[in-house]
């Protein structure tokens, strides 16, 4: 059940963007682009997903305040959305984040997609981020897949060919595609050598990519300066390994054609994905 869900706001040809942390979110990149955009456009909160028939609490458990007086506050998992109107814009951004639902995905991609309807969604862009074989110097590549042509053509977008384990993000791609809604998914490419979190190289290129689909500045705020600095720091691991440093040049130079990620590459994603879960998880 929906919580919030009344007294939704009335808004000008809105566009949602989207992402969730876990699988989807290779070094918190495409999550923070929504904390990012929400600081910086000033989002206000509009609706919230009712966590209980979506998430396993052993698995993303709440956080809670405790003092002498007892428990004061527990936080629990959700998905929410926040609605932002940028400066000199004529159309208002709804911003949707939160964690990965651990069940009931299809039950949670028609609530989301019962909020969109109420709030006349338009147009939808999906964000995620995965580990890949590229090098950290140049543009982060980032892909991805439409069901707008016009979007594909512009953007000059390569058709994806995969089949296999599948996120959040997906299901929720093919929900707003059968309700006909024009929706975007894309994903920046994280180096797998330096892919710990945060990686604001790779929320800067998700941002720059928002900026092309959204026609509109997209401010960027300190991730440029942080970029510098993460570069600085990933090549200064990279020069004190000679093999590293000539695998890397090696992915440079091939670099300059971005190709989608295959499914061998997607499937090793998964599978550091739940390596990264640890063992008492998977036993939980």
């Amino acid at each position: 059940m929906v919580t919030e869900f009344d007294g939704l706001p009335v808004l000008r040809s809105p566009i949602l963007i989207a992402a969730f942390t876990g699988w989807n979110d290779a070094a918190d990149s495409a999550s923070h682009v929504i904390t990012h955009l929400t600081e910086k456009w000033q989002a206000r909160h509009v609706a919230t997903i009712d966590p209980d028939p979506y998430y396993d609490f052993q698995m993303a458990r709440p956080t809670v305040q405790i003092n002498a007086n007892g428990v004061q506050r527990i936080d629990w998992p959700f998905s929410g959305f926040a609605v932002a109107s940028p400066d000199d814009a004529d159309r208002d951004v709804v911003l949707l984040t939160g964690a990965e639902p651990s069940m009931h995905w299809r039950g949670f991609c028609e609530e989301i997609s019962e909020i969109c309807h109420s709030l006349e969604i338009d147009q939808v862009i999906l964000l995620g981020s995965l580990m890949a074989d590229v090098g950290y110097a140049k543009p982060l590549p980032v892909s991805g897949t439409s069901n707008d042509p016009a979007v594909t053509n512009r953007l000059q977008m390569d058709e994806v060919d995969y089949e296999g384990p599948a996120g959040i993000i997906a299901v929720l791609h093919k929900t707003f595609q059968h309700i006909g809604i024009p929706v975007t998914s894309c994903w920046v490419h994280v180096p797998h050598y330096a892919a710990t979190s945060p990686c604001p190289k790779a929320t800067l290129s998700l941002l720059h990519r928002i900026e092309e689909l959204l026609d509109l500045p997209v401010p960027t705020g300190a991730l440029v300066e942080q970029t510098a600095e993460w570069e600085n720091e990933v090549t200064e691991l990279v020069e004190a390994d000679s093999d590293i440093a000539e695998y890397i040049s090696s992915l440079e130079d091939a670099q300059d054609t971005p190709k989608e990620p295959s499914g061998d590459d997607i499937a090793r994603d998964f599978e550091r994905y739940l390596r990264r879960r640890g063992p008492q998880n998977d036993e939980e």
